[in-house]
């Protein structure tokens, strides 16, 4: 399964959101990776 257009999607609310979340739970700065962004 490619992630190509969930990482893209990730990567433009990072730079509107603080970690590309809204959630510090959700914050995957902290385990690593690239969450399935929806």
């Amino acid at each position: 399964m490619s992630y190509s257009k969930s990482e893209v999607a990730f990567k433009e609310a990072y730079e509107v959101i603080p970690g590309g979340v809204d959630s510090p739970v959700r914050a995957f700065s902290s385990v690593g990776g690239t969450p399935v962004f929806i």
